[in-house]
């Protein structure tokens, strides 16, 4: 028996009977899931603090570290976990849903083109139209921020959706099955649940475009399936981002938004830093630098700060604590499987050769490898595949070219 058939039959009624055309039931649908994350923000803070070990302590914010760049009242309490859930989950998919409802009518209107020899006859205009039935995957690492912001995106354009969250952030997952369809019309908009198995057979109806983020290995079992159909695609994908360190920057600087973004969500960010290329004497200013920043932003013992959170799974856990036999442990290290914690950790004398540099890390590991120019590091970065993101640090204005 087909589990999806009749929502899916629901959905493709509805947009058949053109239920999510008018500008006012998009703008409606937006601005009620506006109402779910301002009425459930806690409870989505929660979810998030269950499935990412994001503690709810109350405690003064640094003077500096991770919080100090973001806190808008450095010195004062707050709750630190629940402040970054609100910067990187809550607030940028509020921004997202303010963004479409400010620009919707201006995004529908349509669009006047130059006329050629064979058209001077016509009116020759292009006219945005909704794709149907949008099928978003959603991955488990910003499981309210991932999710909400490419369904604001199918609901502004007027699609009815079928939302799959990830399965591995079960807290959250739970609260947008059973919270946010109260917010939206259901007739034009569902949650489906499972795994891997569940996601294949969904994956085997056809849908009029797929939206899916998480992992390579993942994205050409999406892509595979939607050739099925001809659907069209937006992969998001990972990748392992360089970043390079030119010999004349100021080594504190560079540590402290290193660390900062590296072990942000425990590195569990796809654009974040992957690896660092720098020369050997960059790499010994750097490391202290580096020790510096992380006990600044952790304390003396990162595992119990409330700003450092916990690895998503036994799975990962796992293959990132294999990770750790990788080079030479420089800083960090400290592994702790009952919590699935992992220490901020800087690996050096890593070989491009070794499992850290073949696949992306998505952890709170940075390895070190030594280039002696600028043009051996760009092409170390040539011969693997192209990065999500590349991060350059340099004084001169050579490395910093985009050409």
């Amino acid at each position: 028996m087909d589990p999806f058939a009749d929502t899916l039959r629901r959905l493709r009624e509805a947009f058949s009977a053109g239920r999510t055309r008018p500008a006012e039931f998009r703008a409606a649908q937006l601005r009620g899931l506006g109402r779910f994350l301002q009425e459930h923000k806690q409870l989505l803070q929660e979810a998030l603090a269950q499935d990412l070990h994001k503690q709810e302590h109350s405690q003064p914010a640094p003077a500096s570290g991770p919080l100090h760049m973001l806190c808008p009242l450095p010195g004062r309490f707050c709750l630190q976990s629940a402040f970054e859930s609100e910067v990187s989950e809550i607030s940028i998919s509020q921004s997202e849903i303010n963004l479409a409802l400010r620009n919707l009518r201006a995004w529908m209107k349509d669009e006047k083109v130059p006329k050629n020899l064979a058209t001077q006859l016509d009116s020759a205009f292009i006219r945005k139209e909704p794709f149907g039935l949008v099928l978003v995957i959603a991955p488990w690492n910003y499981p309210v921020n991932l999710t909400l912001v490419p369904l604001v995106g199918a609901l502004a354009a007027g699609n009815c959706v079928v939302l799959k969250p990830s399965e591995f952030s079960r807290s959250t997952e739970k609260v947008l099955a059973e919270v946010l369809p109260r917010y939206l019309d259901q007739s034009c908009f569902a949650v489906v649940l499972g795994g891997p198995q569940e996601t294949g057979q969904l994956l085997e109806h056809k849908f009029d475009y797929i939206f899916f983020t998480g992992s390579p290995r993942v994205g050409r079992i999406v892509m595979s399936a939607a050739a099925k159909h001809l659907t069209p695609v937006t992969l998001e994908l990972g990748g392992k981002n360089p970043c390079y360190v030119d010999d004349n920057c100021d080594p504190q600087t560079v540590a402290n938004r290193l660390a900062w973004f590296r072990y942000f969500n425990t590195g569990q960010t796809c654009v974040a830093p992957d690896y660092v290329l720098c020369s050997p004497d960059t790499q010994e200013r750097l490391l202290p630098a580096l020790q510096s920043a992380i006990t600044r932003f952790y304390g003396e013992d990162p595992r119990s700060s409330p700003n450092l959170g916990r690895i998503i799974s036994d799975k990962h856990f796992q293959r990132l604590r294999g990770l750790l036999g990788c080079g030479r442990v420089a800083i960090g290290g400290q592994s702790d499987e009952s919590e699935r914690y992992i220490a901020p950790t800087v690996l050096v004398d890593v070989e491009e050769t070794e499992p850290v540099m073949q696949e992306e890390i998505f952890g709170p590991i940075l390895p070190f490898v030594n280039v002696r120019s600028l043009d051996e590091a760009i092409d170390f970065i040539n011969r693997r595949e192209k990065p999500l993101a590349l991060y350059a640090f340099s004084n001169n204005k050579q490395p910093q070219d985009p050409s």
